[in-house]
């Protein structure tokens, strides 16, 4: 019998694919590592442990944790999707300071040591209850100047005590966008009180009005003053009634943190609005072009495979689909014969 010209064609497409095929699987077993490069990033992340961090107004796999606990999860997550060959080092802030941890290591080779390090973060390494964020915040500026990295710098931006009436941020004394980065917001929208501890670092409720200073009177008194009850321009310059406040309760500060980003040159974000730290530092930080050797041999044989799936799955998925159909097919064109039907013949 004569082949058909069809079928013959379509053994001619199988012998190239197969060849095709062969080929690509002797590309992937020889094929080198490419030579590439690509931009990495070299950070320093500081965290505040403050109090006002242990507020409980933010949710880690739709469970409620503190902000100091999703700080530590949204540092995870950073640290699983920097480039190999960025470097990252860790840092804390309380009272006025910052202290670094640890100078920037390479994140790959030290995943973890860095992911143990933020994972065991706690608000009991405080070492005073006060909460200058922008004077820690420069002074953290100034460490990873320093070290020539730029800065992610995590907190609710809630001062303690407040910022004198009137006075406004104090004055940034670096050098403008020399050290870039990420001032990256923690905690709710709305005010929530916050949790209390006792000396030995037990919960015993929140803060009271009374329990935190509602004013700040290391500065000048405001321009009102003379109109409080028991004013004295030398006794009594804020006058004799105890303040009256919010201080107590906290939200994340997003307009005070604003304001410290664009007096420094560094960038703004809030956790609750973003999951994606590292497309937010990456628009507003430095970069270090590196070489990498990138191994592209899974390409080649992911294309044999590929050929090999249509060369023999495919045709056997159409005959079954056509067994199928012609099976079908004869199921609907058989009758039986109905119950109760008669045969007459004549």
């Amino acid at each position: 019998m004569r082949e058909r010209p069809l079928e013959g064609s379509m053994r001619d497409v199988r012998f190239w694919m197969l060849l095709a095929a062969l080929v690509l699987t002797i590309l992937a077993t020889v094929l080198p590592r490419v030579k590439l490069t690509r931009d990495v990033y070299d950070l320093v992340a500081v965290v505040d442990i403050t109090g006002s961090m242990n507020t409980r107004d933010m949710t880690v796999s739709g469970k409620p944790v503190s902000r100091l606990d999703a700080a530590k999860a949204a540092l995870e997550r950073l640290l699983a999707t920097l480039p190999c060959q960025s470097r990252l080092g860790l840092g804390v802030f309380t009272e006025r300071r910052s202290f670094l941890l640890f100078n920037p290591v390479e994140v790959c080779e030290n995943f973890a040591p860095l992911e143990t390090a933020i994972q065991n973060l706690d608000w009991r390494m405080a070492w005073e209850g006060d909460s200058m964020v922008a004077k820690g915040f420069y002074h953290a500026i100034s460490i990873a100047e320093d070290l020539k990295a730029d800065l992610v710098f995590v907190t609710d931006g809630h001062e303690a005590p407040p910022l004198p009436p009137g006075a406004g941020l104090p004055e940034f004394e670096g050098t403008l966008g020399k050290v870039m980065g990420l001032v990256l917001g923690i905690g709710g929208k709305d005010k929530v009180p916050m949790p209390k501890f006792d000396d030995d670092g037990n919960e015993i409720g929140v803060y009271g009005p009374m329990d935190v200073p509602q004013e700040n009177h290391s500065g000048a008194p405001p321009p009102d003053a003379h109109l409080r009850p028991g004013y004295h321009p030398k006794w009594a310059p804020f006058g004799t009634d105890v303040a009256k406040g919010e201080e107590h309760l906290s939200s994340v500060h997003s307009e005070h943190l604003a304001a410290m980003a664009a007096k420094t040159g560094l960038a703004h974000a809030d956790l609750i609005d973003t999951n994606d730290l590292l497309g937010a530092i990456s628009t507003h930080a430095h970069t270090r072009p590196v070489e990498v050797a990138v191994d592209i041999r899974p390409v080649p044989a992911s294309l044999a495979l590929a050929l090999l799936v249509a060369l023999y799955a495919l045709p056997l998925l159409a005959s079954l689909r056509s067994r199928f159909h012609r099976h079908s097919a004869t199921g609907r064109g058989s009758k039986s014969p109905r119950v109760g039907a008669v045969q007459l013949s004549i």
